[in-house]
């Protein structure tokens, strides 16, 4: 595998295993730290001659193995069990590719539409709630969160299909 090739797999992968690593041990820094790991690892193990047919197959594996060892470190407890054997599901990796299209797509909202749908759905606020906090109306919160619900809806319909509800939300 070329360096470009890899470059192009930790492009693709970075997000979703990262939202993977982040369930595992419920700490965004910790779990960018146990992804850039995984990676630093299997570039080395590359580098070394080996050979990895699967690279995303791989990769969930590794970023596993290191956010149990991180979740068993930052215990002090070797009860966690280590799931080194333990076959990664496609529904587990079909939600880690599904919430990294949505932060994706959240990230690309406009400015004031992505504060005003943050503030509702990550902090839990009223509608009456943002609209004090941000000096507008709540019509206008209303009008914000109808955009962000349309744009996530149209930047996540697969091919063309129908999406009649988005997950988390």
């Amino acid at each position: 595998m070329t360096v470009r090739e890899f470059e192009i797999q930790f492009n693709l992968l970075y997000m979703p295993l990262g939202m993977y690593a982040l369930r595992i041990v419920g700490d965004v820094d910790m779990a960018e730290d146990v992804v850039q790991e995984a990676f630093a690892a299997t570039w080395e193990r590359i580098g070394s001659g080996v050979e990895i047919e699967n690279l995303k197959a791989y990769m969930y594996r590794a970023v596993r193995n290191e956010a149990l060892r991180c979740v068993r470190a930052n215990a002090g407890d070797s009860s966690v069990m280590d799931c080194e054997d333990v076959d990664i599901s496609e529904d587990e990796v079909d939600t880690s590719e599904r919430d990294a299209r949505l932060w994706m797509a959240i990230d690309r909202l406009p400015q004031r539409c992505r504060e005003v749908f943050l503030m509702s759905k990550r902090d839990g606020f009223s509608n009456a709630e943002i609209a004090d906090e941000l000096g507008i109306s709540v019509k206008t919160v209303e009008n914000q969160m109808t955009k962000a619900y349309k744009e996530l809806r149209d930047s996540l319909v697969p091919q063309g299909r129908k999406v009649f509800f988005l997950p988390f939300l």
